[in-house]
């Protein structure tokens, strides 16, 4: 029970990104960022099964792996084994025979090191491509998040800006577009959370790496984002010192 609470749970995750859709959709039933949100629901599954496969031992790779370790072996050691039977014996007499016993037996082992280095190392690399290819899905939708509140501007509802002949729609009023805007934070901490995820069940600096640089794409997009719900912040509390301003006024012309 207690390590609920020292790793990240998927399945929490997921219904944390329902209830956000279903927050979004209520207050705002028309927006495409609705959809997008569903669309993070989709991804959140087929994240998990990569995520599942990455963390098994793939079994069939490894015994393949095996095998060709095995072969490579067999390959090395009938080349080698006449010289190296030569040098422990002993029976080789002239010096130039003996170097290039030496370097016989130096070139194989060298070349078995570096082949099994590679087998070794190849199952962490095939799957580190897999999870690199989610971590790029990860930031792209992190990406098109920060493209549907790129027009939220808070001066607009402020009366600060003059609209154009390509201006978008902007229909929300303070407290809507703060929701809004709380919302695409919402969306952006749960991508970063789904690439922590990642990191977790795979042991890979690489992939640390990826996850890093998502986390941190995700946090400056959020940055923006509370520095435009801090300005609109503001505005509401100006609005409500002016109101109780003229409240205040009204009870002493009473």
């Amino acid at each position: 029970m207690t390590n609920c609470y020292r790793r990240l749970q998927v399945d929490r995750i997921k219904e944390t990104n329902q209830r956000l859709c279903t927050r979004i959709q209520e207050r705002f039933p028309d927006a495409n960022l609705v959809l997008v949100c569903q669309e993070l629901c989709g991804l959140v599954d087929t994240l998990k099964a990569k995520a599942c496969w990455i963390a098994r031992p793939n079994w069939g790779l490894r015994v393949t792996m095996l095998a060709s370790a095995a072969l490579v072996l067999g390959i090395a050691l009938a080349f080698t084994f006449q010289p190296l039977t030569g040098l422990l014996s002993n029976r080789i007499e002239q010096p130039g025979d003996f170097l290039q016993a030496v370097e016989a037996v130096l070139s194989g082992a060298f070349l078995l090191g570096l082949w099994l280095l590679f087998l070794v190392t190849f199952e962490q690399r095939f799957k580190r491509s897999r999870a690199l290819a989610a971590i790029h899905e990860l930031r792209a939708m992190a990406h098109v998040v920060d493209m549907h509140q790129l027009t939220k501007d808070p001066s607009y509802v402020l009366n600060r800006a003059e609209r154009t002949a390509s201006s978008p729609e902007r229909n929300f009023d303070a407290f809507e577009l703060v929701r809004y805007l709380d919302y695409c934070s919402e969306m952006l901490s749960i991508i970063g959370k789904l690439a922590a995820y990642y990191a977790q069940n795979f042991n890979d600096p690489v992939l640390y790496d990826a996850v890093n640089d998502v986390e941190s794409l995700t946090n400056d997009l959020a940055r923006k984002i509370w520095q435009k719900i801090a300005v609109l912040h503001e505005y509401q509390q100006e609005c409500e010192v002016v109101l109780e301003s003229m409240a205040d006024k009204e009870r002493q012309a009473v």
